[in-house]
């Protein structure tokens, strides 16, 4: 298998290519549009042809490398069916199969840092979006996002996944490339709580300034747009 995790310093965002092998299909996982080149670049050298691009919810720190690839490459655009992307393809519901050669995805609805939010499990492996990173989880504070919500995404789906499972996440900022699942259960000290009322408190008194670029990503995001848009 092909695993390719990659990274922007400007908006700490993680990007994952996946495919089976040289040659084969391939899909991407929360791209940035300003990286399209080198996604594109890491793609020609392994031989690949992307197929899908998928976004795990509206980001609100950068703007999507989604229909920039579609453009490029006339990949297939997937979302959650809660999102408000306008150019998308495929609209997923909760526990569907998204397929390429010899990879599946089953996607997990998980709203609370947005109320489009999904992550995608393959295998060994949970792609969470924001919804739980390495050692903390998502705000929950817009695009309708709700710490209650949040709490039953987590502790009745994400963490009820098998404890070995790797947890890959679409940001970091200390330089963490995932976790696991047995790791955020132990010492996540966001996820130390008894009950949904106590981690609504902890989250809905963060008081966190809004990110940069909320006010140009979320509508470019919505729009779909592409390089020639931002530029």
């Amino acid at each position: 298998m092909i695993f390719e995790q990659l990274f922007d310093t400007k908006s700490s965002t993680y990007t994952y290519i996946i495919s089976s092998g040289k040659g084969r299909e391939a899909l991407i996982i929360d791209p940035v549009i300003e990286n399209t080149d080198e996604y594109i670049k890491v793609l020609k050298s392994l031989g690949l042809k992307l197929v899908k691009v998928i976004d795990t919810h509206i980001h609100a720190d950068h703007i999507t490398g989604l229909n920039e690839l579609s453009k490029r490459t006339k990949c297939s655009k997937i979302m959650g069916e809660q999102s408000k992307s306008e150019v998308l393809d495929i609209r997923v519901k909760d526990n569907e199969k998204i397929k390429i050669e010899n990879i599946e995805l089953t996607s997990i609805h998980t709203p609370g840092h947005t109320d489009c939010s999904y992550s995608f499990l393959m295998n060994d492996r949970v792609f969470t979006g924001d919804i739980l990173l390495i050692n903390a989880t998502g705000r929950t504070d817009f695009q309708n996002g709700s710490s209650h919500d949040a709490y039953d995404s987590l502790f009745n789906k994400l963490l009820k996944l098998p404890e070995k499972t790797l947890v890959y996440p679409a940001h970091d900022y200390n330089g963490k490339k995932y976790s696991t699942i047995e790791n955020e259960k132990k010492n996540n000290p966001r996820l130390q709580v008894s009950s949904k009322e106590e981690y609504a408190k902890i989250m809905d008194n963060l008081n966190l300034a809004n990110p940069k670029m909320m006010d140009i990503a979320v509508p470019a995001n919505i729009k779909g747009f592409t390089l020639n848009q931002v530029n």
